[in-house]
């Protein structure tokens, strides 16, 4: 089924009910699949078939979910570039894509142009404002037109982060984004056309992939304006218009805490209205994770999963966020259980299953995982060595709960010794000073790498008073030679921070 069909469908059902509310605009369901029709009928002006690769960047808006179904519907390829590229790294995706028409928000004419110029493949390039929608305008026709396409064709192009090297296209299809919206709704977040999902990441990650289920089960959804909101921007959006379901960074949900704290004491009943907040994408320290559910009660689900298997992978439960039964808080560390169709396992060297409790590659197989990395067939073939993806994550499988410890790229060898950064990191941020910290390695003479904790204080921190803290919590050769303080961690769009960077600005110190 070609995934576009999710918005013919619910306008069919549900024709004047709410779809999307971005400042002031106010779209129904049948006015959002009039405008995505007509759009597709634009592209298809343009000359642009079915097949080919259609990029786009913007900052959250309205036009992204126009384009994104307008080319699932042509069953074109869609390319989200990050808001934050610079003209060579949009040239660069262009180029690897080879893409052939590019959306861009108002903002980025100028950086799409430069761009543009070192990109050979792009045949046109619609500007949001009056090209996008003379675009619309001149191509209104009551035709959907919607293309068959097999369920293995390629629908997005998921580019990794390029924390290490150059980004990889991860190829999911229309059959990967199918099963990923049916267990979002069966596992996340249910959800009925009286629901409203709020917007608050990026609509080229994990809020995209939402985006879809929100089309699908006749959602109205809300996009702030501007895409950038503060803590106490998000309160009054979840409030004033009644939102039932929005997707988080934990930085985001602790932000949200601490204004709920600072506004309320009455808990839960400040937010009526929402019954899940879904999130993921960078570690949620347990008392960070406690706090918010002191604050939240049951709204919190988890999930884990990567680029090339969308949003699918593990889940924690809502109603596995409870703190009457140690057995609970104790999995509040893990990232739950396999999702609905999907199996993970944890292996050793050449791929042997691990036995429970001991650490090893997290490795994925199910209908979600991607069809490949985009003309990359040698490294397609060793991230999907035995059928199983390769994630790259270490981790522990405990009684079926899956512990994440770290990216293999991050782990740390030190003495011997394998040291995982997110255990310490935990340990630390149990000290009162410490707000947040990255745990690094950093190359050593005597122990090959040596322990680093990079922290950013809350109030006044210092190495000797938590070399005095680690002492008495961890191993010796688990805890860190260096401390270096800092007043924010280097994070990328999505939350994540940024350990390469640490390492680099680091190693000569």
């Amino acid at each position: 089924m070609n995934i576009g069909r999710l918005l013919s469908e619910t306008a069919r059902h549900h024709a004047d009910h709410p779809a999307l509310r971005y400042g002031d605009v106010e779209l129904t369901y049948r006015e959002l699949d009039g405008r995505v029709n007509a759009l597709a009928h634009g592209l298809r002006g343009l000359g642009i078939k079915q097949g080919e690769r259609a990029a786009f960047i913007a900052w959250n808006r309205a036009e992204i979910i126009e384009w994104l179904f307008a080319s699932f519907k042509l069953g074109l390829v869609v390319v989200p570039l990050n808001a934050r590229y610079n003209a060579d790294e949009i040239a660069y995706h262009l180029q690897d894509a080879e893409v052939s028409v590019v959306m861009h928000g108002p903002e980025f004419g100028e950086i799409v142009h430069a761009a543009r110029a070192q990109s050979p493949s792009v045949r046109a390039v619609v500007g949001v404002g009056a090209d996008y929608e003379a675009l619309v305008n001149e191509s209104r026709s009551e035709t959907d037109p919607v293309v068959e396409v097999s369920p293995d064709d390629p629908c997005w192009l998921f580019y990794t982060s390029g924390t290490t090297g150059r980004p990889k296209g991860a190829m999911l299809t229309h059959a990967n984004l199918l099963f990923a919206v049916v267990g979002w709704a069966a596992d996340l977040t249910p959800l009925t056309p009286d629901d409203v999902t709020l917007h608050l990441a990026p609509l080229t990650h994990g809020a995209g992939f939402q985006a879809i289920v929100a089309v699908a089960k006749g959602c109205a959804q809300v996009i702030p304006v501007p895409a950038s909101v503060t803590a106490a921007e998000t309160l009054d959006l979840l409030v004033d218009h009644g939102v039932t379901n929005t997707w988080m960074v934990p930085t985001q949900v602790v932000r949200l805490v601490a204004e709920l704290r600072e506004r309320s004491t009455t808990g839960p009943a400040a937010l009526p209205a929402l019954h899940s907040i879904v999130y993921g994408g960078a570690p949620f320290h347990v008392d960070d994770l406690i706090a918010a559910i002191e604050a939240l009660g049951p709204a919190l689900v988890q999930l884990y999963g990567q680029g090339e298997t969308p949003m699918t992978a593990t889940y924690l439960r809502h109603a596995e966020h409870r703190l009457d039964d140690p057995a609970f808080v104790t999995r509040l560390a893990s990232a739950g259980v396999a999702r609905t169709g999907m199996e993970v396992r944890v292996v050793g060297p050449d791929d042997p299953p691990l036995p429970d409790g001991e650490p090893g590659e997290i490795v994925v197989r199910g209908p979600a995982v991607m069809k490949g990395y985009w003309r990359r067939p040698e490294e397609t073939a060793d991230a999907l060595r035995s059928g199983w993806l390769h994630t790259g994550d270490v981790g522990a499988l405990r009684d079926g709960y899956l512990f994440l410890l770290d990216r293999m790229k991050d782990l740390i060898i030190s003495g011997g010794s394998n040291v995982y950064a997110r255990e310490v990191e935990e340990v630390l941020l149990n000290h009162p000073a410490v707000a947040e910290v990255a745990v690094i390695g950093l190359p050593d003479r005597d122990w090959g790498e040596r322990v680093v904790a990079v922290v950013v204080a809350n109030g006044t921190a210092d190495a000797d008073g938590l070399t005095a803290f680690a002492r008495e919590r961890m191993a010796a050769y688990k805890r860190p030679k260096q401390y270096e303080f800092v007043t924010e961690l280097p994070r990328s769009a999505y939350g994540k921070v940024l350990k390469r960077e640490l390492r680099d600005s680091l190693v000569n110190i």
